[in-house]
């Protein structure tokens, strides 16, 4: 960590070109806030280490500020599931920035007509120059948000064209379905150009530095005030022009790592909602049928899962990677450590019949396969390596890996586990050094070729933890995404899906569950695929 970041946990940031220099806010005590209607009071693991989501090692939570604080030109319907729970649609689009847009008669360009009354939270007017900037920067940036925009075939600021001060278009480099989809994902939001040009240098031309701890957004909500590691406040934007004003007028949101501490808070009536807990907990807090409610949801697209270095010694060896994938314990991981509140993704078929993502791999725990296939692979005796994971994930991260240490020990293999911090964990993945690697991954697009062109795909993504390199996987992905042919792409998928189960880069634990709790007073959660609350839709009784 800088000497400026810890000088940032000390203090409150001070954010400029919002109109707040030199204020503080001071959050009012829980027990005095919770009587308020329009004030959400939030308790989280682990809170922002950013408020630029397109920085490099931005976390996990710095999603959530990014949706509430910018808009982007399109966002996602949304629809009720079986259950009542209501989630984004992944096939049907909405208007957000832009209230209107239309693809041009041969699907190469798509035209946006914005809102000419949107402002951002300075008062400046919302021009298709800021979005022209906005997408430039996504794509020119580098690292996670060019190759995110890539998935959709945004690839150069050429495609990007001001057509005037309220129409912006995109020309197309080629017919993808995901392009619009893509657009309407956390990455492309709409950065007040001018201000971020003011505190731009020659050497930082996008203005990362400044922006990872000053907001630029036209958003919902404003940054009022950012106490890296204790505390975020958000404040209302009323001259929001791209939805219904919200309803809950201030988020409080407080970092408390300790999931106990975390249910105590929400049980005591201390907090509003919160995510995080040990799935056992969600398990007694639905049994109990207090004033604590859960919403639970199977993360589309999504997996947790052990990635094995193929690129370096021993893992670059097939039939190792087998072996391990029979000696994963993955019932004892399933009731012990998830207890049940996952969707198994082991014991599956040893045919693929059908192109979804993700299915059950045909592995089981099997000792005397696994023990078989190390003898074949040379490792007779064993060998000793490291098996690492997110201190941020623990709650559920240290017991399955524990068990998954001890179920190895029974073929020769002593891993020793290696815990690496939250704040670090993505910035260590990149480097791609680790042996194994117990992750979770989730696609916000929700296609098999979208998970398998970050994970497996030859040009080695930041996802691809694995290192995984294969011609014949390169080459049925790329067809997946762009065949117009629906028995091409169905014969695509099950074959790469084949391919994955074959050659095991990863090996499939389980389809994660996400769980969120809340007093039964608040209303109007809505889940969504980057995971984060969106508080523009929540309400309290």
């Amino acid at each position: 960590m800088s000497a400026s970041s810890s000088d940032m946990n000390r203090r409150s940031v001070v954010l400029g070109g919002l109109g707040i220099a030199g204020m503080t806010a001071v959050a009012p005590p829980f027990a005095r806030a919770q009587g308020r209607s329009e004030t959400l009071l939030v308790v989280q693991e682990l809170g922002p280490n950013s408020l630029d989501m397109q920085g490099v090692g931005s976390n996990q939570t710095v999603n959530g500020l990014s949706w509430n604080c910018y808009d982007r030109l399109l966002t996602y319907a949304s629809k009720t599931l079986p259950d009542g729970t209501v989630s984004y649609d992944r096939e049907k689009l909405a208007p957000e920035l832009a209230e209107s847009w239309e693809v041009a008669a041969d699907g190469m360009s798509c035209t946006f007509r914005l809102r000419k009354d949107a402002k951002f939270h300075d008062g400046a007017p919302v021009t298709a120059r800021d979005v022209k900037w906005s997408f430039d920067r996504a794509v020119k940036v580098g690292g996670f948000p060019t190759f995110q925009m890539s998935a959709g075939s945004l690839e150069k600021p050429e495609q990007f064209v001001v057509v005037d001060d309220h129409t912006f278009r995109i020309d197309y480099v080629r017919k993808d379905k995901m392009l619009l989809f893509n657009v309407a994902v956390v990455v492309p939001f709409i950065i007040n150009s001018e201000l971020a040009k003011k505190n731009a240098t020659p050497e930082d031309p996008w203005a990362l530095a400044w922006l990872k701890t000053n907001e630029a957004g036209g958003g919902a909500y404003r940054i009022e005030s950012w106490k890296p590691g204790s505390e975020t406040v958000l404040a209302r934007f009323d001259d929001w022009k791209s939805g219904p004003l919200p309803k809950v007028k201030r988020v409080i949101a407080r970092d408390v790592p300790s999931a106990g501490t975390r249910r105590a808070m929400l049980e005591r009536g201390d907090a509003d909602i919160s995510s995080g807990f040990a799935p056992r907990d969600f398990e007694q807090i639905i049994k109990e049928e207090g004033k604590v409610k859960v919403s639970g949801v199977p993360i589309p697209n999504a997996l947790w899962y052990v990635a094995l270095n193929t690129a370096k010694p021993p893992f670059d060896n097939a039939k190792l990677r087998q072996a391990v994938a029979w000696a994963m314990p993955y019932e004892q991981i399933q009731s012990s450590a998830f207890f049940g509140r996952a969707v198994p993704m082991y014991g599956g078929a040893a045919d693929v019949s059908k192109p979804v993502w993700p299915q059950p791999f045909p592995y089981v725990t099997d000792l005397d396969k696994a023990k078989a296939l190390m003898k074949e692979a040379g490792f007779e005796s064993g060998l000793e390596t490291t098996l690492s994971l997110d201190t941020g994930t623990a709650t559920v991260g240290e017991p399955t890996a524990i068990l998954i240490q001890e179920s190895l020990a029974k073929i020769g293999i002593k891993a020793g586990i290696e815990k690496i911090p939250g704040a670090n964990w993505r910035t260590t993945l990149n480097k791609k050094e680790l042996p194994l690697a117990l992750n979770r991954f989730s696609g916000w697009l929700d296609y098999p070729e979208y998970y398998f062109y970050w994970n497996f795909h030859g040009n080695n993504s930041i996802f691809n933890i694995s290192s995984y390199q294969n011609k014949e996987m390169d080459a049925l992905i790329d067809k997946a995404r762009f065949t117009a042919d629906a028995a091409e792409y169905d014969r695509c998928v099950k074959d790469f899906i084949a391919l994955c189960m074959r050659d095991v880069p990863v090996i499939p634990l389980n389809q994660p569950i996400h769980d969120v709790a809340m007093q039964k007073a608040v209303t109007g959660y809505e889940f969504w695929f980057h995971r984060e609350p969106d508080y523009r839709q929540f309400a309290k009784g």
